[in-house]
């Protein structure tokens, strides 16, 4: 079918379902270059679209895990973030390479999406109207797309594009629900982990990004209290690391090995790359552009094991953070107010004296436990769709116009050919006017969350959008 052949002022040619970076980027893909005046809708209940929950900090000392010279919003203009952020004044008078190596804070980013998506919209012949709502269902008409909004109101579209977004994990742990409001403190929620007492006792289950975040925003309010950190592998994210070049990886021999076979490859790159003065970290780097063709190009017994055995490792190795934020963990463990704990979370129960006990299991059976103030929830993203407790998810699941994604990750959605990104039904056909982008891809890409991806499937979403639009 072609997009919006029938003139309907009340319809508009897209609707974008989520207004986080995801759905910014595509807006502004969309508003530069549709080739006549359209009608788009971003629905985003956040009052700021382009921020969602990864640059909706307001807090400078969470930053970017990403250098500022690759965060580029478009990938044909590889310094438009690095002069954004040369323009907003500098205030560390970096020169502009020094810069450009810098992590900045992610508040910083999430003004660069604003900005962009203000001004792609005062500059187009198209209209962008954002809508401050959530959109609960979707259903196929014969004029293109019906979207249930939680309000009510009425949203019709040719083609939907559905970026959610990340939907935080629940603390996996037995009587959670039970406890007193205030006491688990969301490690998204940056300004409650800011108010947690100087002196409280804290528990922060996960020990990934977010949790890197939260001992940053404790230390910035000046927290002196005992820090535990629970993980089943207490491994904390590793940091970035200069070098002078990439390092030489053949990604074709590679992708052509097991799982096995390609740790043992990497590791020998590794040891190649330590021979010419370069660090592991430049092996890793060498593989971004490739994550997804190396998932995918594993057999699903393999991408099994991975998710079974070596997901945490690669995580800590690809998912960084800027050295600073490395070392502070390393001195906070040095000094004896932050500890690691291998353990399984099993239970967490409020105590008469108000406190909460945090009881877990580690791998060899001995049994953890510990009394806290607070407990920090840090497990990170949730990728299973079917408990997301996303309406609009389990409605696409429901009527079919959606199945679980490999390994129940995500939704399932074409990774090739003229229709990339589109929705995979349950009958098992695309459908090239109802696509998908951002988290809800990793189970078919694995790497589908940082800008570098985004922005690469945004242009290509919106690229599918507006040719089906240019033939109509």
């Amino acid at each position: 079918m072609n997009l919006n052949t029938q003139p309907d002022p009340a319809r508009h040619a897209v609707a974008i379902l989520g207004g986080g970076a995801a759905g910014a980027l595509t807006a502004i893909r969309l508003l530069r270059a549709a080739p006549r005046p359209l009608r788009i809708a971003l629905v985003e209940a956040r009052p700021e679209p382009g921020r969602g929950l990864a640059y909706g900090t307001r807090h400078d000392e969470h930053l970017l895990n990403v250098p500022a010279g690759k965060m580029s919003g478009f990938a044909e203009a590889p310094d438009d973030f690095l002069d954004y952020a040369l323009a907003q004044g500098n205030p560390d008078g970096l020169p502009r390479e020094a810069l450009a190596k810098a992590f900045l804070p992610r508040r910083l980013y999430g003004d660069y999406l604003q900005t962009r998506l203000a001004e792609a919209r005062a500059a187009s012949s198209s209209t962008l109207d954002v809508i401050a709502d959530t959109a609960v269902a979707l259903e196929r008409s014969a004029a293109g797309w019906q979207v249930a909004l939680a309000s009510g109101a009425p949203l019709r579209a040719d083609a939907v594009v559905i970026a959610a977004g990340n939907t935080p994990r629940p603390l996996p742990a037995r009587g959670a629900d039970a406890l007193p409001a205030g006491r688990i403190v969301a490690a998204w929620d940056a300004d409650a982990v800011h108010g947690i007492g100087a002196d409280e006792a804290v528990a922060i289950v996960g020990s990934g990004l977010s949790m890197a975040d939260s001992v940053l925003s404790l230390e910035r309010g000046g927290h002196r209290g005992p820090i535990h950190v629970l993980s089943r592998h207490a491994i904390p994210p590793l940091p970035h690391a200069p070098f002078a070049r990439l390092a030489e990886v053949d990604v074709d021999a590679l992708a052509g090995l097991p799982l096995r076979g390609r740790v043992a490859f990497l590791r020998g790159r590794v040891r190649d790359a330590a021979a010419q003065g370069l660090p592991w970290q430049a092996v890793m780097e060498a593989l971004r552009p490739h994550g997804p063709r190396l998932w995918r190009t594993l057999s699903a017994a393999d991408q099994r094991r991975f998710l079974r055995h070596a997901v945490r490792h690669w995580d800590v190795h690809r998912h960084r953070v800027a050295a600073p934020v490395a070392a502070m963990l390393q001195r906070l463990r040095a000094e004896g107010r932050l500890s690691l704990h291998r353990t399984r979370l099993q239970r967490v129960a409020a105590l008469a004296d108000g406190r909460l006990r945090l009881e877990g299991r580690a791998a060899d059976g001995r049994l953890l436990q510990l009394d806290v103030d607070r407990v920090v929830n840090a497990t990170g993203v949730e990728m299973r769709v079917q408990f997301m407790g996303n309406p609009l998810l389990d409605d696409l699941l429901g009527r079919g116009l959606a199945v679980p994604g490999p390994h129940a990750i995500g939704l399932d959605s074409l990774a090739d050919g003229d229709d990339d990104g589109a929705l995979v039904a349950a009958d098992g056909r695309a459908q090239p006017d109802l696509h998908v982008l951002g988290s809800l891809r990793i189970g078919t890409l694995w790497e589908s969350l940082a800008i570098p991806e985004l922005r690469v499937q945004a242009a290509t979403v919106a690229a599918r959008l507006l040719a089906r639009i240019g033939a109509g």
